[in-house]
């Protein structure tokens, strides 16, 4: 199953210390970066998170909200810490000392220092299970909605597939005419200029010609890759970066046939193709 970069997912999980509420969003990226906010409580948890995370997710870009929220609906239980607060009175009693018209720590000062305010003992054990399951759940339905996603831009992405294969069919049968055109014209250039066709001059500048614009290799090479489109669509997964590599690859015999184009018609073909191609490149930078 092909799946969407972009992806949004919230679950909540009931436990004996409040209720964890987990939110992942999603949206594409190169590669997979992973930001957190996590209540302070939860921050030594982040390894075991991102560990989780890493595991499900290959692409894009994902931010990982957590909040605990005890039963009372206030944070959990704190108190102050007396060590923190002896370390906090020496470093103050110091710098006033060095710094005379330095102002004394305010309240809000002491309480934003580092380890003053120190939380409730949790049951990491406990925490952490009620944790990694909040966060499968919610993957899970993440994973759904970046499926749905996935699904939408694959119909798009085989709708113009499906355009650019008639358009390489489309111009297979002119190089005949293309050919016989100009064998027409170069036969009555002969006749004005030397008052009569040479056979052999003819077939050596139709040779030369027909050379020159001969396509049969980019047609082949554009059904094989829209062919490899299609199969790796079908095969699903993670197929973000081949993807991208095939459409530089069509868009390369795309402007081949361009360059050796000697009528508006393959002219019009080669730009037709290369628009498709950009509209798909820009459908595939959302897919993992």
């Amino acid at each position: 199953m092909i799946q969407s970069m972009t992806g949004f997912a919230a679950t909540q999980r009931e436990t004996t210390l409040g209720t964890l509420m987990v939110e992942l969003r999603a949206v594409n990226h190169r590669y997979l970066e992973l930001h957190f906010k996590l209540d302070e409580v939860l921050r030594v948890f982040e390894p075991n998170i991102r560990e989780i995370l890493s595991a499900k997710l290959t692409r894009g870009k994902v931010e990982c909200k957590i909040n605990l929220i005890a039963p009372s609906g206030l944070p959990p239980e704190a108190h102050l810490s007396e060590v923190a607060l002896q370390q906090a009175e020496r470093l103050s009693s110091q710098i006033q000392q060095r710094f005379p018209q330095s102002r004394p720590l305010s309240v809000a000062d002491i309480l934003r220092l580092p380890g003053v305010l120190v939380t409730q003992e949790l049951s990491a054990d406990t925490l952490g299970a009620d944790l990694n399951g909040a966060i499968e759940a919610a993957l899970v339905d993440m994973s759904a909605s970046r499926e749905r996603e996935g699904a939408k831009l694959t119909t798009l992405i085989l709708e113009r597939t499906a355009q650019m294969e008639a358009l390489v069919e489309k111009v297979k049968p002119l190089m005949p005419a293309l050919i016989a055109a100009y064998r027409d014209k170069l036969k009555l250039k002969l006749e004005e200029v030397l008052g009569s066709a040479d056979d052999n001059r003819i077939h050596q500048e139709l040779a030369l010609f027909a050379q020159k614009i001969d396509i049969d290799e980019e047609l082949g090479r554009l059904s094989t890759h829209l062919q490899e489109l299609r199969r790796i669509l079908k095969g699903g997964g993670a197929v973000g970066k081949r993807l991208d590599f095939l459409m530089q690859e069509l868009n390369r015999e795309a402007n081949t046939l361009g360059s050796k184009s000697v009528s508006s018609e393959t002219s019009q073909v080669s730009m037709e193709l290369k628009v498709l191609i950009e509209q798909i490149r820009e459908q595939i930078q959302n897919i993992e």
